[in-house]
């Protein structure tokens, strides 16, 4: 049976895959992988390497999908499928350091409550009843991070390889992904990358913003089993 490796995201842990890997189990091992303490995109890339099996197929949200990208470059042989969701390939912005450095502060002056009750957000786009219902966990997941941790996953982000550059190399079926109420990864970013991936599946996920995995897990575990299904991956 392929095994199916999903890569968390910034500040979020396994618990963001867990809905999701529960829905898509029967067809697939499934493996999650978060990058706590790692301060760069290589380094989280060569983690998921040494744990993974000969051949796999990979996904990844948001940084996770970076790190999917940096692995692909790294072992193109060793990668049946790739999964790409709430991500992007652009280069750092000239506002990054700043801002992303600002979020590190409140993390280290008050706490990862305060970074919790800032970042995630914006970061929805459920309902107000859904977003209500998912917060309380979320927050939770934020404050299991360290704001050590928090700050090397930033200096990875800001320090991250050129990712454009794979998409042209990429000869697996990949299937993108993104919530339409996700305003950090919009969903004309993810059809941009769509046209640069060849025999690549874009889907939308409706009534979602940047964390689908948790605000609508059965949407996306359904894409997923979809195209598993339709590539006929073993």
């Amino acid at each position: 049976m392929t095994t199916l490796i999903l890569l968390s995201g910034l500040l979020c842990d396994e618990s963001i895959w867990q809905e999701v890997a529960g829905r898509v189990a029967d067809r697939t091992e499934v493996r999650i992988i978060a990058f706590p303490n790692f301060d760069s995109i290589n380094s989280m890339a060569q983690h998921v390497l040494d744990q993974a099996p000969a051949t796999f197929v990979l996904a990844g949200h948001s940084m996770g999908g970076r790190v999917a990208l940096e692995a692909l470059r790294q072992a193109p042989g060793r990668i049946q499928g790739l999964g790409l969701f709430n991500t992007g390939i652009h280069a750092r912005r000239d506002h990054e350091p700043q801002s992303r450095g600002r979020l590190v502060q409140l993390a280290r002056e008050r706490g990862m409550a305060a970074v919790a009750n800032e970042w995630l957000p914006p970061m929805m786009g459920a309902s107000a009843a859904r977003c209500a219902e998912l917060m309380p966990k979320l927050v939770q997941m934020v404050e299991r991070a360290t704001p050590d941790s928090f700050a090397a996953q930033t200096q990875a982000l800001l320090d991250r390889p050129d990712a454009a550059a794979v998409l042209p190399l990429i000869r697996v079926p990949t299937l993108l992904a993104a919530g339409t109420s996700d305003t950090w990864s919009p969903l004309s970013q993810h059809a941009e990358m769509h046209q640069r991936i060849q025999g690549a599946t874009l889907v939308p996920i409706a009534n979602a913003g940047h964390m689908a995995p948790v605000e609508q897990p059965h949407a996306l575990a359904a894409a997923i089993n979809t195209w598993w299904e339709h590539h006929d991956i073993h």
